[in-house]
């Protein structure tokens, strides 16, 4: 189904007048709640050919208090004005026109009311009011509330003052009619309140008569509608009270572009609220965690370091060494983790820092290597950072130990490229030397803990494939899936 914006590329609305029909269909919603019917906004389409002016249907809302008329939707659709004739007449009148249309897809008479919608003096489209008529029914005092609000709003449309101005966004959990509802006068007392708000107010513990008093007077805060009625504008706010939460938008009713009353529409989000907090105290619990086992490791790094120190043989050193530097690798997708709320890190931030802590730790004036990085992995899980980076940073090590032996100076500095990519849904991860290649007997060769420690991670916890080559020095290959670690362990 085509958008909005594209659909009203078939018509002459300009930028001002698009973003005004987009306001009005953000915010239409307790508008067909208020009036019990569908709303469907028709504006005229740019056609020379057709002698007949024709409509384009740019969008619809069903009401959440009553029963659709159209189950189907009939967004896109183009119709002639001489199949809608209230339509056709209302858009060459200007004015609102109420009457009868064969046009129910039940084949039976609806009720129409047809509403001009206007922006800065030009006529943009009709708002269609559609519902099936009521036969031998007196609509309660709710109904008739409902119905008149409406009305109101329905002249606010058809002389241009709703939707209000691009400052007056509408809440993505905007409250409807059917969460509570009251209406004020021009002096700010309400003057009906539907049952939903008064039980709204009951679970905030305000249990006296708030009709014909203003909202402070009963004790609740009505800040929202000191501020709608001085501005002219909707004004929406949480208010929070013996663990209720009650979001309310107070949406000031104007003529002549005074305000003379408001429609004060609250919803209970308590539950929202509750959920959204837990979450909050997850993500703050989770990064709390990742730095704790960051500092745990590196707590882990710095024993080892100094058992590192007592230790006679360069072997054990050596072998502590590695180890020291498998457990930075791991600590640091931890420190990543424990600074975002996120579950995937920066791979391409992993790896230069990486790159940093080897040329620190093992380039020295007598081995000479350059490191480069190239490509971005993009935001890859954890599961997948943790053993990647480790895997990486054998990789780095071997470049270092064994593609640049003693006197590899002489023929200049040693190069390491790193290259990274990402095309969803495999990740590489290149390391490429330009030292003496592999071994002749490497095939052979027991592989050494590095390389064991690679192609386990590579292969079995990543379910990846690691492949090796000699063209003019060293080339690991380690290809992952993206999807891989879901089900580690």
């Amino acid at each position: 189904m085509a958008t909005l914006t594209e659909l009203a590329r078939e018509t002459e609305l300009d930028a001002a007048a698009l973003g005004h029909v987009q306001r009005l269909v953000a915010a239409w919603g307790f508008l067909a709640d208020l009036c019990f019917a569908d709303l469907l906004l028709y504006v005229p389409v740019v056609d020379d050919a057709s002698p007949v002016r024709r409509f384009v249907i740019l969008d619809q809302m069903r009401p959440t208090t009553s029963q659709t008329l159209y189950r189907e939707d009939r967004v896109g659709q183009v119709v002639d004005g001489d199949e809608f004739p209230l339509v056709g007449r209302a858009w060459e009148l200007g004015q609102i026109i109420d009457g009868e249309s064969e046009g129910s897809p039940r084949g039976e008479a609806a009720n129409v009311q047809c509403i001009p919608v206007r922006f800065k003096d030009g006529l943009l489209g009709i708002l269609t009011r559609e519902s099936a008529p009521s036969v031998g029914r007196r609509p309660g005092e709710l109904e008739r509330v409902y119905l008149d609000i409406f009305d109101r709003f329905a002249r606010m449309i058809s002389t241009g003052e709703f939707p209000f101005g691009a400052e007056s966004t509408e809440p993505k959990d905007a409250p409807r009619v059917g969460d509570g509802v009251a209406r004020l006068d021009n002096a700010a007392r309400v003057d009906f309140a539907s049952p939903n708000f008064v039980s709204a107010l009951h679970r905030m513990g305000i249990h006296g008569n708030v009709v014909g008093a203003r909202l402070s007077e009963v004790g609740f805060d009505e800040s929202s509608v000191r501020a709608a009625f001085a501005i002219g504008l909707p004004i929406t706010e949480e208010l929070e009270r013996k663990d209720i939460v009650l979001l309310v938008r107070c949406i000031p009713l104007l003529e002549h572009g005074a305000v003379a009353g408001a429609l004060v529409i609250v919803r209970d989000v308590s539950e929202l609220r509750r959920r959204d907090r837990l979450l909050v105290s997850k993500d703050v619990l989770i990064r709390e965690m990742h730095h704790r086992v960051k500092n745990n490791l590196q707590t882990i790094s710095s024993i080892l370091r100094l058992q590192g120190r007592r230790v006679a043989s360069p072997e054990a050193k050596e072998a502590i060494e590695e180890s020291v530097q498998r457990i930075r690798a791991i600590a640091l997708v931890h420190e990543k983790l424990s600074s975002g709320a996120s579950a995937e890190v920066d791979f391409g931030d992993i790896a230069q820092s990486l790159v940093r802590w080897v040329e620190e730790g093992l380039v020295s004036p007598e081995r000479r290597v350059v490191f480069s990085v190239q490509g971005d992995p993009g935001q890859i899980r954890a599961e997948v950072a943790t053993p990647l980076a480790v895997a990486l940073t054998e990789l780095l090590q071997n470049a270092v130990e064994h593609a640049f032996p003693d006197g590899w100076t002489d023929h200049g500095p040693g190069r390491v490229l790193v290259t990274l990519g990402n095309d969803g849904t495999e990740l590489v991860v290149r390391v490429e030397d330009n030292g003496v290649g592999l071994p002749d007997d490497f095939s052979t060769a027991e592989p050494s803990l590095g390389l064991t420690i690679v192609r386990t991670l590579v292969t079995h916890e990543l379910a990846g494939r690691l492949t090796m080559s000699t063209h003019g020095g060293t080339i690991v290959e380690a290809r992952v899936p993206v999807s891989a670690g879901r089900d580690a362990g």
